[in-house]
Parts: C-alpha cells; sequence; structure tokens
C-alpha cells in the first residue's frame, strides 16, 4: 500500500520513530521488510513492498522515496526461508523527502540479524528446547560493514561459517548510501539513499541450533537461486 496524506500527517505531528519491532513478522509475509525499514530507519512509515519469485527482478529493482516502495526476496534451502533480502531507504532519505521527524538514527543489517537471534532463541525456550536456545545464544552476529557496490552486496556470501573460536557465526551482509553525503551529488538518483540487506530467518537459526542443518550455507543472487519453497529431498 501507499503512504496516504493521513499517515504523512499522523507522523509530521506525532513522530515516526519506531520503538518496537519484536516479534518480526513471518519471513514470507510482506511485513518482514516493511519492519526492517521501520527499524533500519527509526521510522514508523509504511510503503509498498514487493515480494517477487524471481531473483533477476530483485536484483535489478530500486526502491523509491516517494511513493515509499521496498521489495523484498525469500531465499529457500526445500521447504525452508532461509534469507531474506530487502531493498529499503535510509534515514536521512526519508527525513529529506517527508521532514525530520520522519525517521531518526540509521542503523544497519547486523542490528536486525540480532533482532532475529533473540526471536529464535525465545521461540525455542517457548517450546522447551532448552539445549537449542541455549546454543542459538551462542551464535555471533558479525558486524559486517555494508558495502557501497550493489555488485559487492549482489556476490556469493556464507550466511553461516564455523569462526575460529568454535562459533556459529551469522553473516548479514548490505549495501548502503548515506543520503547526507556530498556522493548524492554525482550519483544517479536511483541510486541515492539506498539501503540493502540479506537477513538470515528465524528458521535458519533454530535449524542451526537444532541440528538440522549445519553451518557454511552458500548463497546466491544468480538467476536460478531458490527463492520459491522447494520439494525436500529428506
Amino acid at each position: 500500500m501507499r503512504i496516504s496524506l493521513f499517515s504523512l500527517l499522523l507522523t509530521a505531528v506525532f513522530g515516526a520513530h519506531a520503538q518496537s519491532t519484536l516479534p518480526l513478522p513471518n519471513a514470507t509475509s510482506e511485513g518482514f521488510c516493511v519492519a526492517v525499514q521501520q527499524i533500519m530507519a527509526s521510522t514508523s512509515m509504511v510503503g509498498n513492498n514487493e515480494i517477487f519469485t524471481d531473483m533477476p527482478s530483485y536484483r535489478h529493482s530500486k526502491p523509491m522515496v516517494d511513493p515509499l516502495s521496498i521489495y523484498q526476496v525469500v531465499s529457500y534451502s526445500g521447504p525452508m526461508p532461509i534469507m531474506v533480502s530487502c531493498k529499503i531507504k535510509g534515514a536521512a532519505h526519508l527525513r529529506s523527502a517527508f521532514g525530520e521527524d520522519a525517521a531518526g538514527e540509521q542503523h544497519y543489517c547486523p542490528t536486525v540479524a540480532r533482532d532475529v537471534k533473540q526471536q529464535a532463541i525465545a521461540q525455542l525456550e517457548r517450546e522447551g528446547l532448552t539445549e537449542a536456545a541455549a546454543k542459538a545464544a551462542t551464535f555471533v552476529i558479525v558486524d559486517n560493514e555494508p558495502f557501497m557496490t550493489g555488485r559487492d552486496y549482489l556476490s556469493d556470501f556464507q550466511l553461516s561459517y564455523v569462526g575460529d573460536d568454535g562459533a556459529i557465526h551469522i553473516n548479514s551482509p548490505g549495501l548502503f548510501h548515506d543520503y547526507d553525503s556530498w556522493t548524492t551529488w554525482i550519483l544517479p538518483e536511483k541510486f541515492e539513499g539506498q539501503s540493502y540487506c540479506h537477513i538470515a530467518t528465524v528458521d535458519y537459526l533454530q535449524a542451526l541450533a537444532k541440528g538440522d542443518m549445519e553451518p557454511g550455507i552458500t548463497m546466491t543472487t544468480a538467476d536460478d537461486a531458490p527463492v520459491t519453497p522447494q520439494e525436500s529431498s529428506m
């Protein structure tokens, strides 16, 4: 859905800074990348989120600030959603378009990954899987620095790996352009103020914690990337 004039007026009057987004929406829902937008730009603004079912469409998409339009694709291992990729707008670009109260502090992909980790732990604890919850608590969320180019963001990477410390590490690479930067003056408009993420799902972290999957899976944005549920090979 597109932002209405009424919602913008509410933003102007009451402010837009998001306070809490947990629990996160289901990874396959339109709400997931909307929540990521709200977390990372500290905003309560809601735009139109399109979920793609083919990777080339996601690769070529570019978020827009007005109307606020964001994009999402989900990567699967068999029937399980294991990673969500989001293309959203940065806080500075929202402020420029909708006023200073439209967004607050800029956050980055590992912030969301930590929320996912906490949600995975909480769900495992509710299910009485205390050992798996304890294992998930040891997962290390890597503080990935965002890339500057789409080529790097779209390159293959390991979603998880075992570090030298013996712990499972979770990557959440992204891309970020600061709209307040001088580089905005020389960039084409379609590249300005963009903020992208690859984020592991709650399902994936739980599968690692329970031993249902091994760390080390390599993610791709190639044309044939599995972005719809697949039949299990088991």
